[in-house]
């Protein structure tokens, strides 16, 4: 068993665990849930995997949580290398749970609301938004409701700071997707182009 983890591969739904940077060093083999339908780990077992520091996914869109059971803070990753956790704008090297986001072939849509339990000025999305001041003359969003797709929420503009994955469904306030506040900067489909 591995004290430390420093590289990961994902591929097809399984991961591969690296004693080393760059995909070097022992290899540890996990193994997703085949009856899960989303292929989720809730806890990545600590004595195997304490840290990260490099990521491969070969396929699919995925989020990484920091703490089991899908807590902490989330990091969203679609095919590509990332050699270090800054790449996925990590805030730590701990990553304790993964899911995998499922395809979507259809439409995206989303409604956002200035003000709890869906109230206030709504602006209803089909795209992605790299500002969100900018776009809608806004800086927070108290409520939301997916219809379609899963989308990305990101702290601030262009992609980055804290992100939350929104799965279809309704959240009535901003604690109800895991923030803290109601700051909202950026926002994107999940897409992965394979």
């Amino acid at each position: 068993y591995f004290s430390r983890c420093n590289s990961i591969r994902v591929d097809s739904g399984c991961w591969m665990l690296y004693e080393r940077p760059n995909y070097q060093g022992h290899q540890y083999f996990l193994r997703m849930g085949l009856s899960d339908s989303v292929r989720s780990c809730r806890l990545i077992p600590h004595p195997y995997f304490s840290r990260c520091n490099s990521i491969r996914v070969d396929s699919g869109c995925w989020m990484l949580y920091e703490r089991p059971n899908y807590q902490g803070h989330q990091y969203f990753l679609q095919r590509g290398d990332y050699p270090d956790y800054q790449q996925w704008m990590g805030f730590s090297d701990s990553i304790r749970s993964c899911r995998l986001i499922p395809h979507h072939s259809g439409t995206y849509r989303m409604r956002i609301y200035e003000r709890d339990d869906f109230r206030g000025q709504m602006s209803e999305i089909t795209d992605d938004c790299l500002s969100l001041q900018d776009r809608f003359h806004l800086s927070e969003i108290h409520s939301l409701n997916v219809m379609e797709g899963c989308w990305v929420l990101y702290e601030m503009p262009s992609y980055r700071g804290r992100q939350y994955l929104l799965r279809p469904g309704e959240y009535r306030r901003y604690l109800d997707w895991g923030a803290t506040n109601a700051k909202v900067g950026s926002f994107r489909r999940v897409m992965d182009f394979y």
